[in-house]
Parts: structure tokens; C-alpha cells; sequence
């Protein structure tokens, strides 16, 4: 998985792009970015998928601040990010959550 941060000069954000690589999917047909930036809701941020059968999508995260996150495919599978910055406790049995630094 890939992840890049482009920080603006303009405003205090950084334009977080997520890369879920075609192993990883494992042929999902949709997949989402859910973590506490977007209230862990599925539907809100939507991930598109790439010609290569990987998942793409780009936010804007406030600089400063660590945010923690999953990769959700096709509804009902939670993946975690190779990428992530470190990752965190989730709350749940043997579940951890990806944290990105900003």
C-alpha cells in the first residue's frame, strides 16, 4: 500500500492520497477509507478503482494532527494500511487501526 502527503503553502492542510494495491484488494469490486476524519461512516469516502484493480482516493487532512484509519472492501471486509504511520489498538479482538501522522 502507498500513501503520499502533499502539504499546501496555501492553508494549513495536507492532500493525503491512499493507494490499496491490487493484492490487497484481492478483487474487492468497491472499497472505502473509513477513520475518525470522516465519522468511520463506509459510504462517506469511497475509494475508485484503477484500471490495475487497485483503490484510489485523496483528503484533505488538517496539518498537526494524527488521524486513525481502516480500508473497508466491499462492505463487509476491514483491511489494514501497510503504509499507516503506526497503528493503534482498534477496540475489537486482534483488530488494530492504522494511524497517519499529518
Amino acid at each position: 500500500m502507498s500513501v503520499s502527503k502533499k502539504y499546501l503553502k496555501s492553508k494549513p492542510v495536507s492532500r493525503v492520497t491512499f493507494l490499496l494495491p491490487n493484492e490487497i484488494a484481492a478483487g474487492a469490486a468497491k472499497a472505502s477509507l473509513v477513520g475518525d476524519f470522516n465519522g468511520w461512516d463506509p459510504k462517506a469516502t469511497r475509494m475508485r478503482k484503477l484500471k490495475t484493480g487497485e483503490f484510489k482516493v485523496t483528503v484533505d487532512l488538517e496539518v498537526g494532527r494524527e488521524y486513525q484509519y481502516r480500508f473497508l472492501l466491499d462492505d463487509r471486509k476491514w483491511t489494514n494500511d501497510n503504509a499507516a504511520d503506526r497503528y493503534v489498538p482498534a477496540g475489537l479482538p486482534d483488530a488494530e487501526n492504522g494511524v497517519i501522522i499529518v
